[in-house]
């Protein structure tokens, strides 16, 4: 079964990668563990929170293959000898992938009370309409021409 593209019009030329990023995000974004917010701090700043209540900092990766942010967890098993009546609190191996769009970098990544924070910087959106002033080129070509001194000035 052939599926629709979005990106079928001959308007949007080159946007294959684009296409691929997408369905690459739709199956990433089936699994919800561990959860995060995603909250814009700023005018251009963004930060991800992600949930890692029983990680500790050296259990957790965070590192950038490309454009796509890479979140892992790995926890040790140290809890061997425990009995639990109840397990709801889920400490098992994770990893989270989140694509950036091209400018956005990622400038710290920070940890407190079973969170963990990820800040990140995008570019400023220029929107404004930038007059583009069109030159003559006949003109720019008069003033190039060097002089031969053969010249001859009437008196």
């Amino acid at each position: 079964m052939n599926r629709m593209s979005i990106f079928n019009s001959p308007f949007l030329l080159g946007f294959d990668q684009f296409e691929r990023t997408i369905d690459r995000i739709s199956k990433l974004s089936s699994d919800s563990y561990p959860p995060y917010n995603i909250e814009q701090i700023s005018q251009n700043s963004l930060r991800i929170t992600v949930a890692v209540a029983g990680f500790k900092k050296n259990e957790l990766d965070v590192s950038l293959e490309g454009n796509q942010l890479q979140i892992r967890g790995n926890k040790k098993d140290d809890e061997r000898d425990r009995i639990f009546i109840h397990r709801g609190i889920a400490t098992r191996q994770f990893q989270r992938n989140f694509v950036l769009a091209d400018g956005i970098e990622v400038n710290e990544a920070s940890m407190d009370d079973g969170l963990l924070f990820v800040d990140l910087t995008q570019p400023i959106n220029n929107d404004q309409s930038i007059k583009i002033e069109i030159k003559d080129t006949k003109k720019k070509k008069k003033a190039n021409l060097i002089s031969l001194g053969n010249e001859h000035t009437r008196t």
